[in-house]
Parts: C-alpha cells; structure tokens; sequence
C-alpha cells in the first residue's frame, strides 16, 4: 500500500542554520532516502521550495482568485515528501519515525487514495 510522508517543520528554523546544520541535515536525508530505496520502498521524493514561492489558487463566488505565497498561516508549513510503497501503516509509521524531518518537525502519514 502506498503512503505518502508528509514532512512539516519551521522554515524559519531551516533558514537560518548554520552551514554545519545545513550539512548534517542533508546527510541525514541522503541516509535515509538510500535506506528506503535499498528497502525497496520508495516510489518518490522532493523537496518543496520555500513557501515564500507558493502560489495558491482558490475558487470564490464563482472566480479564480490567485494569491502569491502561502493562504494559511501556520507555524510549520510542508517542505517536502516521500511517496512510499510498503505492507501496512505499521511499516509507514516506522519509516515516519526513522525520517530526519521527525526530530525537528512532523511527518503526516496519510494512506494514498488510488484513482
């Protein structure tokens, strides 16, 4: 079953690291993406670029509205995914919990609805 990792931290937080934070981040990342490729479980990956880049369309009173950046406010914002396949939510779950992103953030783990 396909689940997607939905991974919320601070961009604030990301911005402003130190070039060693910056780093150690990404080794942690390129770690556990080899981890979930030599596992066979990832489908895909990316990260999103700041949310100061979003554009977000919405449809009111019968007309598009287009806003540049993010609608909501929210003190984390999505930075990136990783679409997994694995047996159960158990194995999603624990992929979750093994993603750098869960020590300075969350990660939703949301079951893929296949059309």
């Amino acid at each position: 079953m396909q689940y997607m990792l939905l991974i919320y931290s601070e961009e604030a937080g990301a911005q402003s690291a130190s070039p060693a934070e910056v780093g150690e981040m990404i080794a942690a990342y390129g770690a556990y993406s080899e981890a979930l490729r030599k596992a066979g479980a990832v489908v895909s990956s990316d990260r999103l670029r700041p949310t100061a880049m979003a554009t977000t369309v919405r449809l009111a009173n019968g007309k598009t509205e287009v806003l540049n950046g993010p609608y909501a406010e929210t003190r984390e914002q999505l930075g990136g995914y990783y679409l997994i396949d694995v047996p159960d939510l158990d194995a999603a779950l624990s992929w979750a919990a093994r993603c750098p992103g869960a020590a300075h953030g969350a990660i939703e783990v949301r079951p893929v609805w296949t059309m």
